[in-house]
C-alpha cells in the first residue's frame, strides 16, 4: 500500500468498514511512513474535534473543498 491509496482508503478505514487484510497493510504501512502516520492520526482527531463542536452539519461544498485540500496536500 502506498500514500495514495491511504487517502482513498482513508474514510473506510476511519468508519472501520474497511476489509481486514486491507486494514492490516495500511496500519503496515504507517508503521513505516511517518507522514501517513501523522496525517491519519490527525485527521481522526480532526473529526472527533468536529463532531463536539458543531451541531450542524458541514455543508456539502465545504466537505468537498476539504477534501481536495487535504488530498493535494498529501500529495505534495
Amino acid at each position: 500500500m502506498n500514500c495514495q491509496e491511504i487517502l482513498e482508503k482513508l474514510s473506510d478505514y476511519i468508519d472501520g468498514e474497511l476489509d481486514p487484510k486491507l486494514c492490516q497493510d495500511l496500519e503496515k504501512h504507517m508503521v513505516d511512513c511517518h507522514p501517513c502516520l501523522i496525517f491519519v492520526n490527525t485527521f481522526k482527531k480532526t473529526l472527533t474535534l468536529y463532531k463536539f463542536a458543531c451541531c450542524e452539519p458541514l455543508p456539502k461544498e465545504v466537505h468537498l473543498r476539504l477534501h481536495d485540500y487535504l488530498k493535494k496536500k498529501c500529495q505534495e
